[in-house]
């Protein structure tokens, strides 16, 4: 009968320590349960949100740079456009001057100066406001203001005042560079016509 008592008392007693020994292992799988698993998926998901957010801001930067970009294009297209309308409002209006001035200047008495050497500049292509009136030439040939009256063999008429000078004025003094739009330069590019001065 004590043997029995005993007996019992130690399996009492051995049952109490396994539970003791099972609570302890409980807590470690707790423990090694938070650490190895949920705090690196709770890291990793926080890697990826703010490698998503990156994302984000890196495309919200490049789209507004884009659109800064096609801004920029849309304005300088507007202004090319702008420039363009004027030139060609001004090339349409310039032989209707040159026609008005060849009426009033008719009258007017000439000194033939010769056989000059035409070539041909647009001055609003180089950035010019000049217009197409002009005439660049050798200023001790023709000085600045100098009304001339260009004879081509054709017969056509020009009558251009001295504005401007170039380079090539200096070795060719029989040369004149007249302004005129790219769309109406005669093909040949360079012509021959008889020039007088204008009293």
């Amino acid at each position: 009968m004590v043997a029995i008592s005993v007996l019992i008392v130690n399996m009492i007693e051995v049952n109490q320590a396994n539970a003791a020994s099972s609570a302890v292992n409980y807590n470690k799988i707790s423990t090694t349960l938070v650490k190895d698993t949920i705090k690196p998926s709770l890291m990793h998901k926080k890697f990826v949100e703010a490698k998503h957010q990156e994302a984000i801001n890196t495309l919200t930067k490049n789209a507004k740079a884009e659109q800064a970009r096609m801004d920029e294009a849309a304005k300088k297209e507007a202004e090319a456009k702008k420039q363009a309308e004027e030139k060609q409002k001004a090339a349409s209006q310039a032989p209707a001057g040159q026609s008005q001035t060849s009426q009033v200047q008719t009258s007017q008495t000439t000194i033939n100066k010769g056989t000059f050497k035409l070539s041909f500049y647009d001055p609003a292509v180089l950035g010019s406001n000049m217009g197409y009136g002009g005439v660049a030439a050798n200023l001790s040939v023709f000085p600045k203001g100098t009304r001339l009256k260009i004879t081509l063999s054709d017969g056509t008429v020009w009558y251009r005042v001295v504005n401007d000078t170039g380079s090539f004025a200096a070795s060719n003094p029989n040369q004149l560079d007249v302004a005129m739009p790219n769309s109406q330069v005669p093909a040949a590019g360079i012509l021959y016509a008889t020039v007088e001065v204008i009293q």
